[in-house]
């Protein structure tokens, strides 16, 4: 065996010696296990020589073996249900047998939404109608989507038998105004929260290390410093920071960093269902630590708190014990080069767990500035740059295999970066050595369809002014950077956990261009050829005039007065968008006019913060959240008590009210500061709000939003609906068109178009994807990708159309912008066509009309036959939608003839 090889089989022992669980491990010899678990003893000044030792057996022969990683998907906040409500039909809906497809009498008479049903058959005696099977389409060729056709002729109208107030439709123009470098990050608001927001300061999760006065970032990286033990990962990209904290291999008290390879990482099962059989899962090792930036005098009585907590940035500060002055604090920064450490008065402890095979003293890139080469047992190469503020030599000494010391009483900064770029990389490390960010920030604005956005960064250490920083750019930053940009990129690239390569860029800013935002995006159904298509074919407003009558019996009172934001949104907005429909797409006002006031009376409900949890204001950690997870499980309506998914459940309630008030303007005056707060808790726009954080869900350097909150994490934080954090960003720029507030409006374009990148770099994976390991790529969704693993699963169950479906719905205007056409095509011909293992046709329940809905983007008229076949059956419709819109839908990508 190889000696790297044998050292790497080390390195992949005490990291899974340092994670759970380790009863998969196999016996290894008493010597090596002494070294992994610190308990072999060796004198004082054993190793003061550089390795590696001339003595060739002092390596350890350790036996090739890759134990699999035991993944456990972690569930805090998502208890086991589906995206969309299993409605009792019975109790919900309003004439059932017509919702079920039993032949409706000749004259339909449309009742208004407040009657009551005269008589309505349980869902054990009524018996559903079978309908027709449509054979499942396999899509070959690309065919450009048919602008819809004009109507010619206006469809006769079905007038309530009660006459009904009607309201005007509101004019929606092809091309919006133009914008001409609008600032995207203007304030919402600045006040606080409506008066009928009880403010509650007993937060089920205490703050006991997040060290700020103003509101905390509950959803970004480093949130594994100050939750629960404290010990789980900060993900800076393309490096893992975390505190030992007594723990591993070599029992430190220092923090951690790790950076992972390919050939490292630990791969779930093939499945054999989908073409190409990919694996279930990958996850990168936990608990490795390459190198550990730590103190002599760091034991358990050290103490990590965090302070300046920002969208960007946090410092973590380690001190030997509470109120001690020595300490050591790490700026910890997303994309910073460096993991730099400012020591106070401490004697620095630099550990490797992969263990030191040569550290040579390299002299000096700068004055005031000592560096070293480290080369680790795993074959891999990291530089070191000790800056003290005495300008005096540290004279680092290597006293073991895990151990590099430096001086008593050391001040200054300790640099540690890894070089995969051999002598070019290190002359870029060089350059930038001895400076560091310490908080980052966005800016941005649109011009026209052109969004353009720069992330920026403060820095401090020695010679600031004329020394660059190095940062680190994800794949979707460099596809999108401006030329200066790209003119700074570096030949350093090194693997981040999830994302594939990152990039080493100069300078203290970058500046991204997105083309295309999709600004004329309405409510209609848009396509990237045509844009919105507000009129639709006398055919499709037949169908659609057809089909509302039905779905506007049910119960809309019921269906929003749940025990979840989340459900209750959902409906929401479902409801308004089939009013919408009816409305517009339909042009028949007055048929959902009732419906239409119904839908206010709902919304109504939690303006006036009565529903069954109501919303309270958390002075803790600073934000809106509901109450249900108050009275002791903070699993309840999926977390939002502890700020999971608020994008996801705020964003339902968003777009319904964009939609309300297009079509009303007077209902905005009473409502736009309830709407208006939701937007600033899940997306605000600024950093000095008093009330809320910048940006809770939205990660504007990682280019999308992370669903958990404050749950502790080994894997970080996560999400599982792209489709979903989509329409949040949607629902942002038509809550701003609405409300005629430019910068709101421009900000979810931005969004948009960012999403559009990042989404198909990471999430959605065509078959020429290459930031995603080749053996996962088929699987065509990542499922749940967290910061540290990537599970083709979902919290719910494992069904594919499940896994694939919650990265479609809800299926809306925003949708053909970031699902492309060959992706969707792909992953129809791999997972739902008639020849593949799920096929759509056999599929079950809400899901199916999921499937046949998406099916729009790529074959619409095999959607639109779908939709409009004679016995369609009901049951095919998800809780959160509506055959009226998918019928519209259909139809404006070009299905209806």
């Amino acid at each position: 065996m190889e000696s790297g090889s044998r050292w790497k089989a080390t390195a992949l022992l005490t990291w899974l010696l340092a994670a759970e669980p380790v009863n998969c491990l196999p016996r290894v010899g008493t010597a090596v296990e002494g070294i992994l678990l610190g308990t072999a003893t060796e004198p004082e000044t054993a190793y003061r020589t550089q390795y590696p030792p001339a003595n060739e057996e002092d390596r350890f022969f350790i036996p090739e073996s890759h134990p699999e990683y035991r993944v456990a998907l972690e569930t805090d906040g998502r208890p086991p249900q589906p995206p969309f409500p299993q409605f009792q039909l019975e109790k919900f809906v309003h004439g059932l047998n017509d919702l079920l497809g039993v032949p409706e009498p000749a004259t339909t008479l449309v009742p208004t939404a407040a009657a009551e049903p005269a008589s309505v058959p349980t869902a054990t005696s009524q018996k559903q109608s079978q309908a027709l099977a449509l054979p499942v389409p396999t899509v070959e060729t690309t065919t450009e989507v048919p602008k819809a056709e004009q109507a010619a002729t206006s469809v006769a109208q079905t007038v309530p038998t009660n006459p009904v107030p009607t309201i005007s439709p509101p004019t929606e123009p092809d091309h919006p105004k133009s914008m001409n470098g609008q600032d995207i990050f203007g304030p919402v608001a600045t006040g606080a929260v409506p008066a009928n927001i009880k403010s509650r300061h007993d937060h089920p999760v205490q703050n006991k290390h997040a060290n700020t006065t103003g509101p905390i970032e509950t959803n970004k990286f480093y949130a594994g410093l100050f939750l629960g033990t404290q010990t789980n990962a900060s993900f800076t990209q393309p490096y893992s920071l975390a505190w030992s904290k007594g723990s591993g291999s070599l029992k430190s008290w220092g923090m951690g960093i790790s950076h992972v390879q390919p050939h490292m990482l630990a791969y779930g099962p093939k499945n054999d269902k989908i073409p190409g059989e990919p694996v279930s899962y990958y996850i990168n090792p936990v608990g490795l630590q390459h190198l550990i930036l730590s103190a002599t005098e760091l034991d358990e009585s050290s103490v990590l708190d965090t302070e300046d907590p920002k969208a960007f940035s946090a410092h973590a500060v380690l001190k030997r014990s509470g109120g001690s002055a020595q300490q050591i604090t790490f700026p910890i920064v997303q994309g910073m080069g460096y993991t730099t450490a400012i020591y106070n008065d401490l004697q620095p402890l630099i550990e490797s767990g992969v263990f030191f095979r040569k550290v040579v003293s390299a002299g000096s890139p700068r004055q005031g500035i000592f560096k070293y080469n480290i080369d680790l047992e795993d074959d891999t190469t990291w530089l070191m740059y000790a800056t003290p503020t005495d300008d005096k030599d540290p004279k680092f000494e290597l006293v073991s295999k895990s151990n590099l010391r430096g001086p008593h009483g050391f001040s200054g900064t300790i640099q540690l970066a890894k070089n995969p770029a051999g002598k070019s990389g290190e002359k870029f490390y060089d350059n930038s050595a001895g400076v560091y960010p310490v908080s980052g920030e966005v800016s941005g604005s649109v011009s026209a369809d052109v969004g353009s956005y720069s992330l920026s960064w403060t820095k401090a250490g020695k010679d600031v002014e004329g020394t660059p920083l190095l940062m680190f750019a994800l794949p979707h930053h460099v596809h999108s950077f401006d030329n200066a940009t790209q003119g700074r990129a570096t030949n350093i690239h090194l693997r981040s956990t999830t994302k594939g390569n990152t990039t080493a860029v100069i300078g203290e800013s970058w500046t991204m261009t997105e083309p295309n935002l999709p600004i004329d995006m309405s409510f209609a159904p848009w396509t990237t050829t045509h844009g919105s298509v507000h009129n639709l074919s006398d055919t499709a407003q037949r169908a659609i005039l057809k089909a509302a009558p039905h779905e506007l019996k049910q119960n809309i009172s019921e269906q929003t007065d749940l025990n979840s934001m989340y459900y209750s949104g959902k409906a929401l907005s479902k409801f308004a968008t089939l009013v919408y429909t009816v409305n517009q797409l339909g042009n028949n006002v007055d048929l959902a006019a009732d419906a239409f006031q119904e839908v206010k009376k709902a919304f109504a409900r939690f303006v006036d913060n009565k529903q069954q949890y109501p919303l309270a204001y958390d002075t803790v950690w600073k934000g809106v959240v509901s109450t249900a997870g108050y009275d002791g499980d903070l699993n309840q309506d999926f977390g939002n008590t502890a700020y999971n998914d608020h994008h996801f459940h705020y964003g339902y309630f968003i777009q319904a009210a964009a939609i309300i008030g297009a079509l009303d303007p007077n209902w905005l005056a009473e409502n736009k500061e309830w709407v208006n707060m939701l937007v600033r808790d899940a997306s605000n726009s600024v950093d000095n709000d008093p009330h809320f954080p910048f940006s809770r869900s939205f990660d504007w350097y990682n280019g999308h939003s992370w669903a958990k909150g404050l749950f502790e994490s080994y894997d970080g934080k996560d999400q599982e609906s792209t489709s979903e954090d989509t329409m949040f960003a949607y629902a942002i720029k038509m809550w701003g068109q609405t409300t005629g507030d430019a910068s709101m409006e421009a900000r979810g374009n931005m969004m948009l178009g960012i999403l559009g990148r990042s989404l198909n770099n990471y999430f959605l994976m065509e078959d020429d994807n290459v930031n995603q390991p080749a053996n996962f790529v088929k699987n065509k969704v990542t499922g749940i990708l967290f910061e540290n693993k990537v599970d083709h699963t979902t919290y719910f169950g494992a069904n594919l159309e499940f896994i694939q479906g919650i990265h479609m719905l809800p299926l809306m205007p925003h949708t053909p912008f970031t699902r492309r056409k060959e992706f969707v095509r792909q992953e129809w011909n791999a997972m739902f066509s008639a020849n593949a293992s799920t096929p759509a046709d056999k599929v079950e329940g809400g899901w199916k009309g999921v499937l046949y809905a998406n099916l729009a983007l790529v074959d619409p008229k095999a959607s639109w036959e779908f939709f409009t076949q004679p016995e369609f059956d009901y049951s095919w419709i998800d809780g959160g939608a509506t055959r009226t819109w998918y019928l519209a839908f259909a139809a404006g990508l070009g299905g209806a003839p």
